[in-house]
């Protein structure tokens, strides 16, 4: 008898509960595509590509992102309403890469007589997608001899894309890197009477390059808060911790500077880069942080031989970013003008901006501006970087 009931109940339960029926529509009469081409990494939502024809339907999913990461085709699908029936449209859109790759150096090169290293890595070069970017070069030259030779670069990557360039490659008897030019002293007296204001603040960035520093005196001046690096990554892959850190942040701390720091990585995957933000977090300990735990990467001199895309080099910061924040500290990139406005493309997280000039013309988002590295100011012996803090 109670097998019975059950069974029963469960013919009632089951008998009671309608399917869901949603009606396959792919006629184009009431949603279209605005655009099957979607370029790689773009980031939109169904809302971007889909054209409603008809007003009278109630679509559901509009906000849906397309996942772009992968090249190739991929089928969308959007539900909607029409006469209190559901209904799927089914379309295909297609993952393309159609971005050349980009060039982010000069095109007049020196090398000495004899030079035996890879011309394709006299100048630097990098693609959105790959980190894989063939290099041909045409054009005599010799490099046993001293002279100026004309060579065209193309550049192809693994779309296909092709970016092709006039490069003028100087033989010389020894090539000169340093830098002749002279660079202004900038007071942080004249910065803080031009640039403080109620919504600013005037502060520094430091690493053992200041060596000792009078936190006294710096407070004295004017400065309200330090940017102090912790650490550094080397080119054989090892992090350490700034020579100068614990003493800058016990000093900073006891003259009540606030204080934020960074990590100078040169991290190339995001294991790598949350292993870094690991290391800051460890060595950091129970200190707690008035400013942002910021990420620095700027080794693009030597981009080509990192191997990694534009987008990979932005995942890699945000894994930085996010593990200190999973910590309950702020994080923050940083970066110079060119770089934020050509390769970074993290929109969500606070910017540190490195433009070395009187009246900064970036367009973005900044939490900080560093202003000149040539900076000037009481309890330090020689130059350092004088940085504007918007609160």
């Amino acid at each position: 008898m109670k097998y019975l009931k059950f069974c029963l109940l469960l013919f009632l339960v089951v008998g009671c509960t309608k399917k869901e029926v949603i009606y396959e529509d792919n006629s184009n009469d009431y949603l279209e595509l605005k655009n099957n081409i979607i370029e790689v990494y773009d980031d939109i939502k169904l809302n971007d590509i889909v054209n409603i024809k008809n007003k009278d339907i109630k679509v559901s999913n509009l906000d849906t992102k397309i996942d772009t990461d992968k090249l190739g085709k991929k089928e969308i699908k959007v539900y909607y309403t029409n006469n209190d029936k559901k209904y799927v449209y089914k379309d295909n859109i297609e993952i393309k890469d159609t971005t050349p790759p980009l060039v982010f150096s000069g095109t007049v090169k020196s090398v000495p007589l004899n030079y035996d290293k890879d011309l394709c890595n006299l100048i630097s070069y990098g693609d959105n997608y790959t980190g894989d970017i063939d290099c041909k070069i045409e054009g005599n030259y010799d490099l046993s001899k001293l002279g100026s030779y004309k060579l065209i670069y193309t550049l192809k990557d693994s779309s296909n894309n092709s970016k092709v360039l006039d490069v003028t490659l100087n033989v010389v008897k020894k090539s000169n890197t340093s830098t002749t030019s002279k660079r202004k002293t900038v007071y942080f007296k004249d910065v803080y009477k031009e640039h403080k204001k109620d919504n600013t603040e005037i502060g520094l960035d430091i690493s053992r390059w200041q060596e000792d520093i009078d936190f006294k005196k710096v407070k004295e001046a004017g400065a309200t808060f330090v940017l102090m690096r912790l650490g550094v990554q080397s080119t054989n892959r090892e992090l350490s911790v700034d020579t100068y850190y614990k003493e800058n942040i016990k000093k900073a701390k006891e003259v009540g500077l606030k204080v934020g720091v960074y990590l100078y990585s040169i991290a190339t995957s995001k294991k790598e880069a949350i292993n870094q933000a690991d290391f800051v977090l460890d060595t950091l300990g129970d200190e707690k942080l008035d400013l942002p735990i910021v990420f620095d990467w700027e080794s693009w001199e030597n981009w080509n031989t990192f191997k990694i895309s534009f987008h990979e080099i932005n995942e890699i910061a945000k894994s930085f970013i996010e593990r200190v924040q999973e910590k309950g500290y702020q994080g923050m990139l940083y970066s110079s003008k060119f770089y934020l406005e050509t390769i970074w493309s993290l929109k969500d997280y606070p910017v540190w901006l490195a433009h070395y000039t009187t009246k900064t013309d970036y367009k973005g988002n900044y939490q900080i501006w560093q202003l000149c590295n040539t900076g000037r100011i009481d309890g330090v012996k020689g130059d350092v970087d004088i940085d504007i803090l918007y609160k």
